[in-house]
């Protein structure tokens, strides 16, 4: 498969008929293995530096990256490697863990709001707004904690929380912000492997917590809600990338093609001047070069 057309295998616009069963965690898309992906990876990071130097040159758009994943997915390290050679001034990544009691004041989508890409950059979301529409849907116990002033019954507040999604995305669509989410679908076997492997590495100890054991409890349940929320919010503007995560080396070429095919659609160029411009220009540059000749 030409690498120009990798991400597109697994990008979701529409998710009417979406479901997870048929994506499968393992899929590397004809790609012999590490060394040939290594190869393209950095042909695509580099790629990236390009595109994002011009994006924040231009200082006119931004573009919103959105990951979500089952624990030891791999979010971390897509992020790590897949940006590794942008111009950190031209990028922010927020990392959103449990909500703050200043948080649980304002409605949920406040705190992502808050941190969301200035025109010119790229932003990362590590989790999202997401969480509230997957870990609350998962644990909705956790809805009697955030003070809301009603509950609505049933399916009710989950239908409301994606159209409320769906409305934040096509008004940031249309104010100049590219979103594109990305869930790594991890493997349940995969994920007991890795588990596995931070418990017995001593240098990766710190990656595993009790509550990672105890949420892969409620793995169908989180299955579910993960369709569920792509169902309900894949859209041309924001569109859903489901990225086999079994394979770290082949989930990150998938990211960073789908980085590519993003800012490519900003289509950003660096600033043009004006004659008046190039004219003053070239006024400082005689003037630079007399001083040079005046030593």
């Amino acid at each position: 498969m030409p690498i120009t057309s990798l991400a597109a295998r697994y990008r979701i616009n529409r998710g009417a008929q979406f479901s997870l069963n048929k994506h499968d965690s393992q899929d590397t898309a004809g790609i012999k293995g590490k060394k040939q992906a290594r190869k393209l990876l950095n042909e695509g990071i580099a790629k990236i530096r390009e595109l994002q130097d011009r994006l924040y040159a231009e200082g006119r758009s931004s573009l919103l990256l959105i990951f979500q994943a089952m624990d030891a997915a791999g979010k971390d390290g897509a992020i790590k490697h897949v940006m590794s050679g942008i111009n950190p001034q031209g990028c922010v990544v927020h990392s959103f863990k449990q909500p703050s009691s200043n948080e649980l004041d304002h409605d949920f989508l406040w705190r992502t709001t808050c941190r969301l890409p200035p025109r010119g950059m790229i932003g990362i979301f590590n989790r999202s707004y997401y969480e509230e529409v997957l870990i609350t849907k998962v644990h909705p116990e956790i809805l009697h904690k955030q003070r809301l002033p009603h509950i609505a019954k049933g399916n009710v507040i989950w239908k409301q929380r994606y159209q409320s999604i769906n409305d934040l995305e096509k008004h940031l669509s249309r104010n100049g912000t590219v979103v594109r989410k990305f869930f790594l679908n991890l493997g349940i076997d995969e994920q007991k492997r890795r588990f596995l492997k931070r418990i017995d590495d001593p240098a990766r100890n710190w990656k595993f917590s009790p509550n990672d054991l105890s949420e892969r409890g409620h793995w169908d349940a989180y299955q579910k809600a993960y369709q569920d929320a792509i169902r309900n919010t894949a859209s041309h503007d924001a569109p859903w990338y489901v990225v086999p995560a079994d394979h770290k080396w082949f989930s990150r070429l998938v990211v960073a093609q789908a980085i590519i095919d993003a800012l490519q659609s900003i289509n950003p160029q660096y600033p043009t001047v004006s004659d008046t411009q190039r004219e003053t220009l070239q006024e400082s540059r005689k003037q630079l070069v007399g001083k040079v000749n005046q030593k």
